[in-house]
């Protein structure tokens, strides 16, 4: 090799070895983007941001200046702290439509061999000051993490954990109502609920908490995993709930949970019902799909006309007893690092950076509601799919003598002369 090709192999080395690091980070950086700005020069930077995360109305996104003690708390308590803005372009029939939206990531408080009640009621603690830097910062709709009240147990097959389930009402959701009526701002609660009125069964389902503290309602996960650690039918099965748009003080959203993030059709029935932001509080880990996690939710935004929120947990959760996945690996202990990386999409094909990967965080966005319209003007996906012929099509393969539509070459299978 020459000098060049022995520099860039050094270099690669380097890298795979660093990477491979315990501590989250991809190469000591807190995201792919961190690593992109810090090593390329400004214009090679400027280029590959616009094709990694596209533009905003023709231009890059805007940074957010947020208050001093916003920026104090997320200082103090060591989480990261990232804000931007979408635009929509100028109306001359609707004024702008703007909302302050935020989410938060975060990794649990104590091990998980700590009594349940001192884990919760930790993770409470670790989560006030960043509410608090999201209250301070205006934000309008905040969305927390998959079961954020709780390690994500449910792949430990063991039923102690069910011990953190809550009803509807419960601890969880009064805690964050205080916020909700303390900032004037939606909650959307994701967490183990236990439905005290059909025999306790357990439910993944998502609270809203409307900005005057009241419950608006509730969705429960359409699609439950069944792949490597990742088989959570032990705790509860799919949800019964439907598609449900709720319509708040701030616009109407939805909540797509976790898996469901899989499964286009479950992104369409939202968009269908109205949903203008869809939040999609997950729990997922690199080794599984960290490639797929910057592609599927943003996919969504753009074919379905909509804002969304993609929020994953942090850290490595470390579990008393090991377990194995079926999946012909040796036992372990954990499932994992959870690698965060939580960012929102717009229908436009922009999206922000990503928060840390192996951090806290809040992310706030701005975002003008009336960017969701415009662009169903602009690509009229509504007006040129064909639901007639999507709706004949399941209606024929959900009959058990379906045969799919497949023409053969009737020269296929005839021998040759």
């Amino acid at each position: 090799m020459d000098n060049i090709e022995e520099e860039i192999a050094a270099q690669n080395g380097n890298l795979e070895e660093s990477s491979s690091a315990k501590d989250g980070s991809i190469c000591g950086y807190e995201s792919l983007h961190h690593l992109l700005s810090v090593n390329l020069k400004p214009h090679l930077y400027k280029e590959v941001s616009r094709l990694l995360i596209g533009l905003n109305c023709g231009k890059p996104l805007e940074l957010i200046a947020l208050p001093e003690s916003a920026k104090a708390l997320s200082s103090k308590h060591d989480f990261d702290l990232q804000a931007f803005s979408f635009d929509a372009d100028k109306e001359l029939v609707r004024e702008p439509r703007v909302v302050r939206v935020g989410l938060i990531q975060n990794s649990v408080a104590l091990p998980t061999t700590a009594p349940l009640l001192d884990q919760k009621r930790a993770i409470f603690q670790k989560l006030k000051p960043i509410i608090d830097s999201a209250g301070a910062s205006g934000v309008n709709i905040l969305c927390l993490q998959e079961a954020w009240m709780m390690p994500f147990a449910f792949c430990t097959r063991e039923k102690r954990w069910c011990e953190f389930a809550e009803p509807v009402d419960g601890e969880s959701t009064q805690f964050l109502q205080e916020y909700a009526r303390k900032y004037n701002m939606v909650i959307i609660n994701p967490i183990l609920e236990r439905d005290v009125n059909h025999g306790e069964t357990l439910w993944n389902t998502a609270i809203i908490i409307g900005n005057r503290g009241n419950i608006i309602g509730k969705h429960r996960k359409n699609h439950i995993p069944r792949v490597g650690d990742f088989n959570e039918s032990t705790y509860y099965m799919e949800g019964n709930t439907g598609h449900p748009v709720f319509e708040t003080a701030y616009g109407k959203i939805a909540v797509n949970i976790c898996y469901g993030r899989h499964h286009p059709l479950n992104w369409l029935a939202f968009g269908l019902n109205g949903a203008e932001i869809v939040f999609n509080p997950s729990a997922t880990v690199g080794e599984l799909s960290e490639p797929m996690w910057p592609i599927e939710a943003r996919n969504a935004a753009i074919a379905n006309s909509y804002f969304v929120g993609s929020i994953n947990r942090v850290g490595t959760e470390t579990f008393p007893n090991p377990f194995t996945s079926g999946d012909g690996k040796p036992q372990h202990a954990d499932f994992g690092h959870f690698y965060g990386s939580s960012h929102f999409s717009a229908p436009d094909a922009s999206c922000t950076p990503s928060l840390s990967r192996y951090k806290d965080g809040l992310l706030i966005s701005d975002m003008d509601l009336n960017l969701c319209r415009q662009l169903k003007d602009k690509w009229g996906f509504r007006m040129t799919a064909r639901y007639e012929l999507y709706a004949d099509m399941l209606a024929r393969y959900l009959k058990p003598d379906f045969e799919p539509q497949v023409i053969s070459d009737p020269l296929l299978h005839k021998k040759s002369l």
